[in-house]
């Protein structure tokens, strides 16, 4: 498998620090709970959190979402819940990337059953071009174009999280041998 670098970390620490602050400016006073996606966000998550000037609470979702590697059916299976009520709190999901944005949307619907008084998305990325069920992003780190995304938290079966920066995977099967 190759990969070519995409977005390099420090272009991605700055865009953080960016939305971090916009973050800690539109939430002053009031009570925060951000809430990751597992497991792809942790990492932009973790960074983001850190530059966040207020005090908040850190809560976490696991999805499946079903389908094949690089493609959404819509049917998504929370596989790990919040352990708290979000009930009258400001809540921004964290999400590594909005893809068909069909996920976001399931979890926007089930999460506003749970009545947070504002529910909010941050994503890293955002594909628009593969977008079937259109969703706001509220805090958006980058546009990437329709293209295979690994690094900072992203993986391709389950490796490449640990990148410090945004790769492309420019091929995914290994070349066949010469017969």
């Amino acid at each position: 498998m190759t990969i070519k670098p995409l977005i390099d970390a420090s272009t991605i620490a700055q865009r953080v620090i960016e939305l971090a602050h916009e973050i800690t400016h539109d939430y002053l006073g009031k009570e925060l709970v951000i809430v990751p996606v597992l497991k792809g966000s942790y990492v932009f998550a973790a960074d983001l959190v850190r530059h966040i000037d207020l005090e908040l609470s850190v809560d976490f979702l696991g999805v499946r979402s079903y389908g094949d590697a690089q493609n959404s059916s819509g049917v998504v299976e929370i596989t790990t819940d919040l352990s708290h009520s979000i009930e009258g709190k400001h809540v921004i999901l964290i999400e590594d990337i909005v893809d068909t944005g069909l996920t976001v949307s399931y979890l926007f619907k089930n999460l506003t059953t749970r009545r947070p008084a504002s529910l909010k998305l941050a994503s890293l990325l955002h594909k628009p071009s593969r977008t079937r069920e259109p969703v706001k992003i509220d805090y958006l780190g980058f546009t990437v174009e329709d293209v295979f995304v690994v690094g900072y938290g992203l993986d391709h079966a389950q490796k490449f999280r640990n990148l410090p920066y945004l790769a492309v995977v420019t091929d995914q099967l290994p070349p066949k041998a010469s017969q």
